[in-house]
């Protein structure tokens, strides 16, 4: 016992100086951004150390939006969270004050350093002739989505769908109707993007995939480009994926620096490129510009300008007993 002694302190202060070298940061995102962030955390750890740094190891955790701010707001300790839409994010405020309630005005753009837009994913040769949002409600057509309760995802073709009513001259209650329909069209609701991804590609349940435009990249990648086309429906709500530090956890572990500078580079020409090259829409209007190849024209919704504050949003459509459930429930 003597004799390992010295080496069991001699290892004890080897982890705590390693440790104190480097910080870890821990990154809680939605389940279609993983090709992003593999290449987004190489570049960003690159950067981090050429400024004179010390090293920052970076771990990930993705799902379903919603289901991972859950988790957040239930213990994860996550040092940023980065999901698809506002609503997530501002649940960290609402229950535990985890961010505080102006977490959107401390980053350029409301704190979302991209855009997408939603598309349909239909088998090769689009056999079933779908191509705008009325399509998918044929008889016979199976529509694979998330489920809008746990996916920002889902919430992203719902209000899209809706969108497209009021676009073309119906009302509320049209909108509700047809959103309805739509729904009813799904054979089977998952919890996330990835997971309907699964559902659709390795399952070959369904029709049409309705996903975001960069998840249609990510899919090639890993399955190849002969099995599936890419459809831009007329309308699309703007997804504008927002991040946030989290303040009670950076705090706490003493993390701010790294994790502020984490985020703020996603605006960096570097990181604004590393999105353009995963099909997300960059906000740098030149890169943007550079990449206008694989970027349609699309008829954005402004979801904001459309449907009132993503709180309002959330109580009136997707909170229990809101509009989703009335209408799925109604089946």
């Amino acid at each position: 016992m003597k004799r390992l002694l010295p080496f069991s302190l001699l290892a004890a202060s080897f982890v705590f100086a390693t440790s104190a070298q480097a910080a870890s940061l821990l990154n809680v995102s939605y389940d279609v951004m993983r090709d992003f962030y593999k290449g987004y955390n190489t570049a960003f750890q690159k950067h981090w150390q050429a400024e004179g740094n010390k090293p920052v190891t970076i771990q990930m955790s993705h799902g379903g939006s919603s289901k991972q701010a859950r988790a957040v707001i239930d213990g994860l300790p996550a040092d940023v969270i980065t999901m698809n839409m506002a609503t997530d994010i501002n649940a960290l405020a609402e229950h535990g004050k985890l961010i505080p309630e102006d977490w959107a005005t401390r980053l350029p753009n409301h704190s979302a350093p991209f855009t997408s837009a939603t598309v349909f994913i239909v088998r090769k040769g689009n056999p079933k002739a779908l191509k705008d949002w009325p399509d998918l409600l044929k008889d016979g057509v199976q529509v694979v989505v998330p489920n809008p309760k746990t996916s920002g995802n889902g919430r992203y073709t719902y209000l899209s769908a809706w969108g497209y009513v009021l676009q073309n001259g119906g009302d509320e209650t049209k909108a509700k109707d047809f959103v309805g329909k739509l729904f009813k069209q799904a054979p089977v609701l998952d919890t996330g993007g990835r997971a309907a991804t699964t559902t659709f590609i390795q399952n070959q349940i369904g029709d049409v995939l309705v996903t975001f435009e960069n998840e249609a990249e990510m899919i090639a990648r890993e399955f190849g480009r002969g099995g599936f086309e890419v459809v831009y429906p007329s309308v699309s709500a703007e997804a504008e994926p927002p991040v946030a530090v989290v303040d009670k956890v950076v705090d706490k572990k003493g993390t701010r620096a790294e994790a502020e500078a984490y985020l703020k580079y996603l605006w960096s020409e570097e990181g604004q490129r590393i999105a353009a090259n995963n099909y997300l829409r960059p906000r740098d209007e030149k890169i943007l510009a550079e990449f206008s190849d694989r970027f349609p024209k699309v008829t954005f919704l402004n979801v904001n300008k459309t449907f009132g504050d993503w709180p309002s949003i959330q109580k009136t459509h997707f909170n229990d007993g809101g509009v989703f459930d009335q209408i799925y429930g109604a089946q």
